[in-house]
């Protein structure tokens, strides 16, 4: 059963921890998804036969969490992430960040950099509000979201995502990728080539804009979105492994 964490707000995040030798693991998903996913199963039960410290949460209006969707922005949940580290965690963190949880991941690093040691960055989705959204609607989709205020997107995964004007102009104070992102840590970024929600090559264009000097691209030529299979979810838990291991020697 889940704990509870009090936004201070009233709404109350849903999280799963467990503790452990450090450098703990906290687990940011993707965009409504929730923390009872394969990866993020797949590295908890790791993470306990390792006796590491692990961390999985619910963001904002997502899983079991409370909260309107209409009223999630990047903002609130970078807030969720700062207070899940702030809160339920302690010493050095390797942040595990899932397509939109690497952009939260990216922005709780520049916010706590005394905290965040690594990072690993699955089909990582920073921008993807403006780079991959807004840059690629029609001006008929423009339109609604500016006029109605929303847009439902259909979605392969389940119900339609809503995608409200606010979600898309509060994000463009987030943005990363116009300038360096000022991390100095190791990162692995995990990467589909065959995702057809994040192009490979925006994985690429993080990889330049990090500031750090230890940055490791893995392109899986058959790899989707979810990067999920079995041969995925070895390679994700033996970069987490590798990089708790790095950061061990170093630290």
């Amino acid at each position: 059963m889940p704990q509870f964490l009090d936004r201070g707000d009233g709404v109350r995040l849903a999280y799963e921890r467990h503790s452990g030798k450090g450098p703990g693991i906290v687990w940011l998903g993707g965009l409504r998804s929730d923390m009872e996913g394969t990866k993020a199963l797949a590295l908890d039960q790791w993470a306990r036969a390792q006796g590491r410290a692990f961390v999985r949460f619910d963001y904002f209006a997502h899983g079991q969490s409370g909260g309107s969707w209409r009223d999630a922005r990047i903002g609130t949940w970078r807030e969720d992430a700062l207070q899940v580290i702030d809160t339920l965690t302690e010493g050095p963190l390797v942040l595990v960040g899932s397509s939109m949880g690497a952009w939260t991941a990216l922005l709780a690093a520049l916010a706590r950099p005394e905290r965040v040691a690594g990072m690993v960055l699955i089909a990582p989705a920073p921008d993807f509000t403006e780079k991959l959204m807004w840059a690629g609607f029609p001006d008929s989709v423009r339109d609604s979201i500016l006029t109605r205020g929303e847009w439902a997107q259909p979605s392969e995964y389940g119900e339609p995502l809503i995608i409200t004007r606010g979600l898309i102009e509060e994000a463009r104070q987030w943005l990363l990728l116009d300038g360096p992102v000022r991390f100095d840590g190791p990162v692995q970024i995990l990467q589909g080539m065959a995702d057809a929600d994040v192009p490979w090559q925006h994985a690429i264009t993080l990889a330049g804009c990090l500031t750090s000097s230890d940055v490791a691209v893995h392109i899986s030529k058959s790899g989707d979105h979810r990067l999920s299979t079995p041969a995925d979810i070895d390679r994700l838990v033996a970069s987490v492994e590798a990089l708790c291991r790095q950061i061990e020697k170093t630290g």
